[in-house]
């Protein structure tokens, strides 16, 4: 997850979605994550508070003003440990996926990516703040 001041994604050389400032989310999902797991992490997303407050402190959550764009990213469970051509052995299938994306994306109301697309994503990185988050 990244704080950006704005990120857009394109995929089949069209803009499918695009924020001002908040936070550009790639999902990756694996074979356990169940629907209870994307709603812990949704809701993590949303309390995080890496937002600038008055003062300058990151110290504010996502809020109403910020925006939300995800994007899904089964590489993200890339496997590199041995030799040089990852295994993705840990991402869940499409089929298992799509649906935790998709309900995901709809806790938050996020704007999204394609799934299962080529896609261009483009970001500016606010701070740089970038964050990595599991749900246990």
């Amino acid at each position: 997850m990244q704080r950006v001041s704005r990120a857009s994604v394109d995929a089949d050389g069209a803009r499918v979605a695009e924020i001002g400032p908040g936070l550009l989310v790639l999902l990756g999902i694996t074979h356990d994550d169940t629907p209870r797991d994307a709603d812990r992490l949704a809701d993590k997303v949303r309390a995080l508070r890496i937002f600038p407050d008055a003062e300058g402190r990151m110290n504010e959550p996502l809020g109403a003003a910020r925006e939300v764009l995800c994007v899904s990213q089964f590489t993200l469970y890339g496997d590199a440990r041995k030799g040089n051509r990852p295994a993705y052995v840990a991402a869940a299938r499409p089929e298992h996926a799509e649906p935790l994306y998709e309900r995901f994306c709809d806790r938050l109301d996020a704007r999204r990516g394609v799934f299962g697309a080529h896609m261009d994503v483009e970001l500016v990185n606010d701070g740089p703040v970038t964050l990595l988050i599991e749900v246990p």
